[in-house]
């Protein structure tokens, strides 16, 4: 009966003697070498006459397993060491190969379950975003006695003194004299009736704070612009006077 074989099936020669050998119900540990080798080479054979191109690994591996078996076959010759089993290293090679092989089968049922999830963005309304559980002030206030509530009240009174500057604490506050361009216009109007001339050197003396002086100072410009009040000087170096030009 002819053997037909589906070259597709079979990802290499590791895979196809891996094959093999669970279809012979054979461990991996204890390889029938001659057996396997045979039907190896006769699945060669039917690769040769489908595609020659996809064969060249198989023949290596052919020749690895026709090197086994001829070292199998020859007589034993006495040694004072065991001698290292021929198929000790094809084994190695065909284990890692089986573990890699399940472990793309697992892979492969994780994409197929992957595939079958459906993932969605999550959208929660706003109502329910602003939701906030009601407090139940009962288990809240469970534990809470009055010795624990004193020690807090004591706790936050002693973090407000460290605040506290022990010397900026006792400043008084200093109320913002404020002076009117107006009022002081007025006063010095008045001021200038009543004396008809002064001196301009003594009326600045006689303010108490810088603002006063700023604002006297501009006063008497605004009352110059408007022709109420005058200023002279007699001599050089002389004090400036000033003296009122709206009569009584």
């Amino acid at each position: 009966m002819e053997l037909k074989v589906k070259l597709q099936v079979f990802e290499g020669p590791l895979d196809l003697l891996l094959h093999l050998l669970e279809k012979n119900k054979v461990s991996i540990y204890d390889i029938p070498i001659v057996e396997i080798t045979n039907q190896y080479i006769e699945y060669i054979n039917e690769m040769k006459r489908q595609d020659l191109n996809v064969v060249s690994e198989f023949l290596v591996m052919a020749a690895t397993l026709l090197d086994i078996k001829s070292r199998m076959l020859l007589p034993k010759e006495e040694q004072e060491e065991e001698e290292q089993d021929p198929r000790a290293e094809l084994v190695q090679k065909l284990l890692e190969y089986k573990m890699y092989k399940c472990m793309s089968y697992e892979l492969k049922d994780l994409q197929v379950d992957a595939q079958k999830v459906m993932f969605k963005i999550p959208t929660i309304p706003a109502e329910v975003l602003k939701y906030e559980e009601p407090v139940d002030l009962e288990q809240l206030l469970s534990n809470v006695t009055l010795k624990k509530l004193n020690a807090i009240f004591k706790s936050m009174m002693r973090k407000r003194e460290d605040k506290i500057d022990p010397i900026r604490s006792k400043f008084g506050r200093i109320e913002k004299e404020e002076v009117s361009l107006e009022e002081r216009m007025n006063y010095l109007e008045q001021y200038a009736l009543r004396h008809k001339k002064f001196s301009f050197r003594r009326i600045l003396e006689a303010q108490s704070t810088k603002m006063e002086v700023i604002v006297t100072f501009l006063s008497i410009l605004e009352l110059m612009k408007t022709g109420k009040i005058q200023i002279f000087q007699e001599h050089i170096f002389d004090d400036i006077l000033i003296e009122s030009k709206v009569a009584a």
